[in-house]
């Protein structure tokens, strides 16, 4: 009997082991686990990670995986529990991927019509919410999809819907949430800027704002001012609104050649900084009245940056020309330009644990050291799988930097 009750005993402690573990497992995943927007997790280019290598091998970082067959797109790759979304063209169709965090396939899920009219394939990267993914096509169309079963929760579109107007190139902006708004630019005379409800889809407020059609850009949360705003770029103003209320705040009228403005603006310390394309100025606004009203601190006719975005290290940006083909770095107070060299320009940047990642659109990936005096290239590797364009912006998550290059998806070690 004795035996007996030691032996039950034993399964106790061994059941009650095997729940805690269970329990710290799904403890440390939930941990683990974040949402995830295009460019970071403020969408200011810069990834909170640590321990990375501060230089590279002759032939660059440890590849540890490749995934082809994505089909033609631009966008970039989005992680959350574990798995990577991302999205390419099948056929004339927007197609979501399903990887695990060791490359391999798990699910796809077929959308919708997508962009076939130049610059083939998807734009919008997937913004993953609360377990919920977040697909914006060219066309307009607004999808929320259920992480898990990939079921589609409720979908909008977006022209039609709010009286919206296309762009030449197809809408590219990823969706921004802020607590229980998603915020979208239709771009219509009356519909101008839309908050909806992100659980439902319902619509919380709309602002005819300027009443011009959008731009390419995502649109910025800025929280430390007396109202919370959402400042974005359209057609020919930069524009912010009260993230409540839809109320416009104030305008900036910005115009260029082709009325791209791609970059989302970058804000640090009552000061906007806003760089496009075409040979448009880069311009750095001041917000004045706890964020009420807007003045024009500098320009800058040199840099004008049309898709790679720009960083922001200390007192100083670091962004690549279009027309004026240069990496340039300048002086956020000022906009005087420290320096400006023909190494590496024209490229998608984005910052991690001290150093830039510099990802050109010839293909050359390169590790700069950012230094306000010089130009310091550490590291340079060629990207040669994939095809078409290399406009895709680098994704940093755990230790692993995510390139993909047309209907490649690769996995680079970098910690």
């Amino acid at each position: 009997m004795k035996k007996y009750l030691i032996i039950v005993a034993g399964w106790c402690i061994m059941l009650n082991a095997c729940k805690q573990n269970v329990q710290n497992s799904s403890q440390s995943l939930e941990k683990t686990s974040q949402n995830s927007q295009w460019r970071g997790p403020k969408g200011d280019g810069i990834f909170d990670e640590t321990g990375l290598l501060k230089e590279w091998p002759a032939d660059g970082p440890q590849l540890l995986w490749k995934y082809e067959g994505l089909g033609d797109g631009f966008t970039s790759a989005a992680i959350s529990n574990n798995k990577i979304f991302v999205t390419g063209l099948s056929g004339d169709n927007l197609m979501l991927y399903v990887l695990d965090i060791n490359g391999r396939f798990l699910a796809k899920k077929e959308l919708t019509e997508e962009w076939k009219q130049g610059r083939d394939g998807p734009r919008s990267t997937v913004r993953i919410d609360d377990g919920k993914l977040y697909l914006y096509t060219a066309f307009g169309k607004l999808y929320c999809i259920d992480e898990v079963t990939l079921e589609e929760v409720w979908k909008k579109d977006v022209l039609l819907d709010f009286d919206g107007q296309n762009i030449p190139w197809g809408l590219c902006e990823s969706p921004l949430i802020v607590g229980d708004k998603l915020f979208i630019t239709p771009g219509g005379v009356t519909n101008n800027m839309i908050a909806l409800n992100k659980s439902t889809g319902e619509l919380i407020w709309s602002s005819p704002g300027e009443s011009t059609v959008s731009a390419y850009c995502m649109p910025k949360l800025i929280d430390d001012q007396t109202v919370q705003m959402i400042v974005t770029s359209m057609s020919d103003y930069i524009i912010a609104w009260n993230s409540d209320t839809g109320e416009k705040l104030w305008s900036f009228y910005r115009t260029s050649e082709f009325n791209n403005h791609p970059n989302t603006p970058l804000y640090y310390n009552n000061m906007i900084f806003s760089t496009t394309g075409d040979g448009a100025p880069a311009v750095m606004l001041r917000l004045k009245n706890g964020g009420k009203d807007v003045e024009q601190v500098w320009q800058n006719p040199e840099v004008d940056t049309q898709m790679g975005g720009a960083i922001r290290v200390g007192d100083y940006i670091y962004t690549s020309g279009h027309k004026n083909r240069f990496w340039v770095c300048l002086d956020w107070h000022t906009g005087e330009i420290k320096y400006k060299v023909r190494d590496i320009a024209a490229c998608s940047v984005i910052f991690a644990d001290g150093m830039l990642y510099c990802y050109t659109e010839r293909g050359t990936m390169n590790l700069v050291k950012p230094n306000p005096d010089t130009f310091e290239l550490i590291s340079s590797f060629d990207i040669t799988l994939g095809d078409g364009p290399h406009f895709a912006h680098p994704v940093i998550h755990n230790g692993i930097m995510y390139i993909r290059h047309g209907d490649a998806l690769m996995a680079y070690a970098v910690k």
